[in-house]
């Protein structure tokens, strides 16, 4: 998932060079979302496996 949130990253950094400020804007914020959306999902993955414990 971090995976997608660095390839819209590059890609809102190649509109921006190239002066599509919409087109970068929009992938910026896709980025942003998705970032958060993979760490709320770690978190809650390590929460998870504090609370289960270690399983024998």
């Amino acid at each position: 998932m971090l995976s997608w949130a660095l390839m819209f990253l590059v890609v809102a950094l190649v509109a921006a060079v190239l002066g599509f400020g919409g087109i970068a804007g929009t992938a910026v914020s896709i980025a942003k979302f998705i970032f958060f959306v993979a760490i709320a999902l770690f978190v809650i993955s390590a929460i998870m496996h504090v609370v289960r414990g270690r399983s024998v």
